[in-house]
């Protein structure tokens, strides 16, 4: 009975924030229209959209989601008055295009790893700016030192698969947590918006595509 009651409570916890994997947006209402659409995005829409739900994707649509609130207290998130620069992980500039709408034609986006942060994001009417990070030793060490052989092209299919079991654990862990405890917003204040282009950052979350399975060892 014990062991059903834990079980139950990690149940509630994991629905309770569940339904909070969501993010309310103003648009405009049309191609030359009004600023008057209202809409909500959900971490499995931006999952869609990446391709996958994993991890990374996670951590990028709750820590945007916590700055975002930050530049607007008191307000629905304007997608039309917002701009972001993010770190070249794919799940993280996925999430910042998709949640912000922000673009690099429009000078709303762009990336740039020499940030300290996953994400800068600035409201534009007033130049607020915020930087979020995962809070240290939230992430498992391990995760990020088996990613970087993977990226290296240096994981067999076995050790793609540890490593994918690893990140699902993480993903669950993150899903039922308060992001307010997993992440740290910091207030930039005035941040001089200099937009850089780069085309040269490596799209790692292809890189063992063609890698076959990992077959069971034979006795």
């Amino acid at each position: 009975m014990k062991h059903i009651s834990i079980i139950l409570g990690l149940l509630l916890v994991q629905n309770l924030f569940a339904q909070t994997h969501e993010l309310k947006v103003l648009d405009t209402d049309f191609s030359k229209g009004r600023l008057t659409h209202q809409q909500t995005i959900t971490l499995d829409d931006a999952a869609k959209f990446h391709g996958h739900l994993c991890d990374g994707l996670a951590v990028g649509f709750l820590g945007l989601r916590e700055a975002m609130y930050k530049i607007y207290p008191d307000s629905i998130i304007d997608r039309t008055n917002t701009r972001i620069i993010s770190k070249s992980s794919p799940c993280l500039t996925d999430v910042a295009i998709y949640l912000t709408g922000g673009r690099y034609q429009f000078n709303s986006f762009y990336v740039s790893d020499s940030i300290p942060y996953m994400y800068l994001v600035q409201r534009i009417d007033n130049g607020k700016t915020v930087g979020v990070n995962l809070k240290h030793g939230i992430k498992p060490a391990i995760i990020d030192s088996l990613g970087n052989l993977a990226n290296a092209g240096k994981l067999d299919a076995c050790g793609l698969d540890t490593l994918q079991q690893m990140e699902n654990l993480f993903l669950q862990q993150i899903l039922v947590a308060n992001p307010q405890q997993f992440f740290l917003v910091k207030d930039i204040g005035m941040y001089e918006w200099r937009p850089i282009l780069s085309n040269t950052f490596l799209k790692t979350d292809i890189i063992n595509k063609g890698v076959k399975n990992c077959l069971p060892v034979k006795n």
